[in-house]
């Protein structure tokens, strides 16, 4: 039996407690695949997509454009900027993984998506004063029913295409994941702005083509959210 505190057992309770997310990432894996070869991609392109960019939010975004004939800069730009939350995602587990070996951050950075790093992040404010070891092992145990499961739920919808029922409605999916994610996150006065800024011009911009809404929505509320957090540090009421 590996002990209570060992890197093993990190590992299995980062796999135990990322297990309820299965219930999302197989249905929005497999709504992906079966979109992306309604829009005509083969299948080792939609499992290109999968392996290569691994964010769904950001591949479904991509691949909208690229169905709508927009400017392959504008498809690339509208995928980065639903990811620019990574950057974000990344300086908040810099202070806990930083000084893992560079192979082990390369593998972290590439395996960091929402799901994991809400999980590693909570793991790690509840127990800051971790070792490394565990914190790594930790987050290599939540990507474990996650980031395979993406894969294979992503064949399986290629696979299955049209034989999916459309009023399945599995599209569905896609919000209420990240509104389970991002509601507990609204921790400060500042997040609450950001988000209001980014769903407020996002509305407003919607009518603009190739989802452009999308890029103003979201660069708004992160200067939104950026000025709040700069006045409320200021006058010392930032928590």
């Amino acid at each position: 039996m590996p002990s209570a505190n060992s890197p093993r057992a990190a590992f299995w309770r980062g796999a135990r407690d990322a297990a309820p997310f299965i219930i999302v990432v197989v249905p929005f894996g497999a709504l992906f695949g079966v979109v992306g070869t309604e829009a005509g991609l083969d299948l080792w392109q939609v499992m290109g997509f999968s392996f290569l960019v691994i964010a769904g939010a950001s591949q479904f975004a991509a691949l909208q454009l690229m169905t709508e004939n927009a400017p392959a800069f504008v498809a690339v730009a509208s995928a980065l900027a639903v990811n620019l939350r990574m950057a974000m995602y990344s300086a908040s587990l810099a202070p806990h993984l930083g000084a893992a070996p560079i192979w082990k951050r390369a593998l972290i950075a590439y395996l960091t998506v929402d799901q994991t790093y809400a999980l590693a992040v909570q793991r790690y404010e509840d127990a800051p004063k971790a070792p490394l070891a565990e914190k790594v092992a930790f987050f290599f145990g939540a990507c474990l029913p996650i980031v395979p499961l993406w894969y294979l739920a992503s064949l399986a919808g290629i696979l299955a295409g049209s034989a999916i029922p459309a009023d399945w409605g599995l599209d569905f999916i896609v919000p209420i994941t990240f509104l389970a994610l991002v509601a507990p996150g609204l921790r400060t006065m500042a997040h609450v702005a950001a988000a209001l800024a980014a769903i407020t011009l996002a509305l407003l911009a919607a009518g603009l083509p190739w989802n452009l809404g999308l890029l103003v929505g979201g660069l708004g509320g992160m200067i939104v959210g950026a000025e709040v957090e700069r006045r409320m540090t200021r006058a010392g009421t930032f928590q």
